[in-house]
């Protein structure tokens, strides 16, 4: 029996049952793309989709019209459950949701698994959400042969994950995603103010301006920033919001970017 990696936040984050995901999923992403573009990398939000699903909607959005040349979905993002040391891939073979399974590409994975910041860590993976409520949105937009290679950072630097990329990077047949949030539990305005700045440093493709305040994936984050500078990538802010925007209070808001780089 392949080993799978079951999901840990479904009826939580999102609806565990497929027809009332695949409706949400949907819906979110009906709206029209905010551009045309064909990105290489994007920067996603990872909380529930009552708050956050319409910000990353925006940027999964791009993805129909280039859904034929992607091969490859190279997922980065923050730990929150398990503290370690460097970046986390998992043994299982796949990854599972309410929609079904992403096949683990165990090529792209054994290119990397040699790095020295790179180990098998299945406890980490094991109940976290940063990448799982990724999955619905890329199968919904994505061919179903699509491979995917799921990293959680740790206790790393920016440039640790920067040679993961690098080493992944290849042609327009890998799209990278990181997944993270902005700025955490500010009142409405202030996380509108940090939000902004951050927001321009990654337009600017500037890792020294965002810190942990900043993005609670400021490391994954940081790391696609090194890389898209040396690619000469442009970026571009598709939705930035919070949770005061979306379906929460505004006392205490989390702030969502959704970022394409092309």
């Amino acid at each position: 029996m392949p080993q799978i990696r079951e999901p840990a936040v479904a009826g939580m984050f999102y609806p565990d049952d497929p027809l009332l995901l695949q409706q949400q999923v949907e819906g979110l992403l009906a709206r029209e793309a905010p551009v045309e573009i064909c990105p290489k990398a994007l920067v996603v939000p990872h909380a529930g989709y009552i708050y956050s699903g319409p910000v990353a909607a925006s940027a999964y959005s791009l993805l129909p019209p280039c859904r034929e040349r992607i091969k490859r979905v190279v997922l980065l993002g923050p730990a929150h459950r398990v503290p370690f040391t460097g970046i986390a891939a998992s043994s299982a073979q796949y990854f599972a949701s309410p929609l079904g399974t992403m096949r683990v590409d165990q090529e792209a994975m054994n290119s990397i698994l040699t790095k020295p910041q790179l180990r098998i860590l299945d406890e980490a993976h094991q109940d976290e959400h940063s990448l799982e409520v990724q999955l619905p949105f890329l199968q919904t937009v994505l061919n179903k042969d699509v491979g995917l290679v799921p990293l959680l950072v740790g206790d790393a630097s920016p440039r640790e994950v920067t040679d993961i990329i690098e080493t992944l990077w290849d042609g327009p047949e890998t799209l990278i995603v990181i997944s993270s949030d902005l700025s955490h539990y500010h009142d409405y305005h202030t996380a509108q103010h940090l939000d902004q700045a951050t927001s321009m440093a990654i337009e600017q493709l500037n890792p020294e301006a965002i810190d942990y305040p900043q993005a609670c994936g400021r490391t994954p984050l940081n790391g696609l920033l090194y890389a898209a500078r040396h690619h000469k990538l442009h970026a571009t802010a598709l939705d930035v919001r919070n949770s005061g925007d979306t379906a929460g209070s505004r006392d205490r808001v989390v702030g969502y970017g959704a970022y394409a780089f092309a």
